[in-house]
């Protein structure tokens, strides 16, 4: 059995058994609980060496539930008052709790956990990729270009705040839940949004992540207390923006624009899976960001080519974004907007109206689209010097290098 195979099945299936644990015994035992996931796990690639079991998920299952009675046992030798567990109704209630929809029931609590408001938001992504995605500390610190020592800090936090704050392992409901919800449309946004643009320096796209992401939403969609128009939004843009994952690089690993792309290589059924979600999202008449984002995406796509892209249209839904949640990197894109409209002076007005150093590592993004901005009005000088401070701001090797091939242009 190779190691590989193993890592898939823990990245998939530890998130369900720790979810199915924690719903067992509590989140204060929550380190103690993923301590067993990893013994399972451990076990599994030292018993699969020379041979596999026929359904390794059944195996892992049932070695997560045998797994049970020994937690329950080292938990009473450290408090007391945890019961004994040894046979009858109590057995019977937790095989239950290892049904497909309970694991469901468990993994959305999971997620309701790591995305509470009580969190620091940092802490939240972190605490979510580990917990429920099975990602590991070395992962983690990767995906988001941090060390592992902050990524430990960060879970050490959240389970601190977890403990101090009393959390409770449960489904919002009532007045709660749309506060709550926001919270964790918002961590699904921000993680796949880390895979659609990643700012590591060797990865463009991490579509492990991006994929991530959308099986937590869906998630949400399966749940009538959680499958509300928001939800259905979110997983409608992020159906838009993977449809066109395959077509962002080329063979030689090169970064490639809207423009460039080959509108071919658009997954076609990920569109109609967006466009089914967004037909649900509209019925009814409150639109969230992620509607107006999905109405942005949904216009790239219908476009035949570049050029017949309805650039009008999207500055239109880019202000209706930016009124209900103003955000510097919406002037930014209105800006680039009112570029492919040859409308310089708009551009000019919402460049004005920002500080690159807010938009922090994408800070790039803003001098490459003023230099942009500089060469259509045939400012050479400046539009080189504005390329040179994106190129020297850009993290990701790949993007740099579309930056170097966009300033050889400017100077012929």
């Amino acid at each position: 059995m190779k190691n590989s195979h193993i890592d898939h099945l823990f990245r998939h299936h530890s998130g369900k058994m720790i979810s199915v644990l924690t719903r067992i015994f509590g989140l204060s035992n929550l380190e103690i609980i993923e301590d067993a996931i990893q013994d399972t796990f451990l076990k599994a690639s030292s018993s699969w060496q020379n041979k596999q079991p026929e359904n390794p998920e059944a195996w892992l299952t049932q070695a997560a539930k045998n797994r049970v009675l020994d937690i329950f046992r080292k938990l009473k030798t450290e408090q007391k008052h945890i019961p004994e567990i040894k046979s009858g109704i109590e057995v019977i209630s937790i095989n239950e709790l290892f049904l497909d929809t309970e694991i469901e029931d468990a993994q959305l609590r999971m997620i309701f956990t790591a995305c509470h408001p009580n969190l620091a938001p940092k802490d939240r992504i972190t605490f979510a990729l580990k917990t429920i995605s099975g990602f590991s500390i070395k992962e983690i610190a990767s995906a988001l270009l941090t060390k592992e020592e902050t990524i430990k800090k960060r879970l050490l936090r959240a389970r601190k705040t977890i403990k101090k704050t009393k959390l409770e392992f449960k489904i919002p409901q009532g007045n709660e839940l749309p506060h709550r919800i926001e919270s964790v449309l918002e961590v699904l946004y921000l993680i796949f949004n880390e895979g659609f643009h990643s700012n590591k320096k060797d990865i463009l796209i991490q579509k492990e992540l991006c994929g991530e992401a959308m099986r937590l939403c869906k998630s949400l969609l399966k749940n009538r207390h959680t499958n509300i128009s928001a939800s259905y939004a979110l997983f409608g843009l992020m159906c838009f923006h993977a449809a066109r994952l395959d077509a962002k690089i080329n063979t030689e690993n090169e970064l490639l624009d809207l423009r460039e792309q080959d509108r071919n290589k658009w997954s076609f059924p990920l569109i109609q899976l967006g466009n089914a979600m967004m037909n649900k999202a509209v019925e009814g008449n409150v639109f969230s960001s992620y509607h107006y984002e999905a109405a942005i995406a949904a216009e790239h796509i219908k476009a035949p080519s570049f050029k017949q892209t309805n650039w009008n249209k999207i500055l239109q839904w880019y202000q209706y974004l930016h009124k209900l949640q103003p955000n510097p990197s919406h002037l930014l894109t209105m800006a680039v907007v009112c570029l492919q409209n040859k409308n310089y002076i708009k551009a000019n007005y919402y460049f004005d109206q920002l500080q690159p150093d807010i938009l922090e590592q994408r800070s790039y993004l803003f001098y490459g689209a003023k230099a942009d901005y500089f060469f259509a009005i045939n400012n050479k000088e400046e539009a080189i010097k504005n390329i040179d401070l994106a190129i020297e701001k850009v993290t990701n090797k790949f993007e740099k290098e579309y930056l170097k091939k966009k300033k050889a242009t400017f100077k012929n």
